[in-house]
């Protein structure tokens, strides 16, 4: 078990577009990041950047504990097309013992395979990111949304020019069924319990619910 307070550590295999943007976010943020690539130009762009990095070939177990990618938390497996490599570098890497494992899934086969051989988290950054987008476009209001799993997201809502509403008349119109966190008036976040409170152009509330609920409230106003 990991001591409480200690920092994790991070292997990133595959420098591409998504992969460094990955590693070098990490390593912004003071973890400590060791970026894996099998393409030496790649390797020495991040040189400067990540905490470690290193050329190998992830489909070779032994090349992995070369590099020290075993000695790390958490790995990130971002490979570009190969599906094959990044099924043999997954399973290298939870046989060197990695406790944690993220992969980048290349298409649906992948992500089911993927599940199959029990990584922790799948990411389908061009599918979730395509979602995302959609959602905000068919819903100008919406500026952002994090999904909390089990179908519930919290969504943050720009109220329109249509003349001020209060926080009890926006929770009328969502019949009860999606909760007000609280909304941002400027940089300034107010409790969202009170129902007089009244609501003004460009303020952004914060609701959590189950996704329809949302769309319906959203597609209201």
């Amino acid at each position: 078990m990991m001591m409480k307070g200690k920092k994790r550590s991070f292997v990133v295999v595959g420098l591409g577009a998504f992969g460094g943007t990955v590693a070098t976010a990490l390593a912004g943020m003071g973890d400590e990041v060791l970026g894996i690539d099998l393409d030496e130009r790649r390797v020495r762009e991040h040189v400067d950047k990540l905490t470690h990095v290193a050329i190998a070939d992830a489909r070779d177990e032994d090349a992995l504990k070369e590099a020290g990618a075993g000695q790390h938390d958490v790995a990130v497996v971002s490979i570009g097309e190969d599906l094959e490599a990044s099924i043999l570098c997954t399973m290298n890497l939870k046989l060197i013992g990695i406790p944690t494992i993220w992969v980048k899934a290349l298409s649906r086969t992948h992500h089911r395979i993927l599940a199959k051989i029990g990584v922790d988290r799948v990411i389908r950054p061009e599918y979730d990111m395509g979602l995302h987008v959609s959602e905000t476009l068919h819903f100008p209001n919406v500026a952002d949304y994090l999904s909390l799993g089990n179908g519930f997201y919290v969504v943050n809502l720009n109220i329109p020019a249509l003349g001020l509403k209060t926080l009890g008349e926006l929770r009328a119109l969502s019949e009860g069924k999606v909760h007000i966190l609280g909304f941002m008036r400027g940089s300034q976040y107010q409790d969202g319990r009170q129902d007089d409170v009244s609501l003004a152009e460009g303020d952004r509330v914060m609701l959590l619910g189950r996704r329809d609920d949302l769309r319906q409230l959203a597609g209201e106003l």
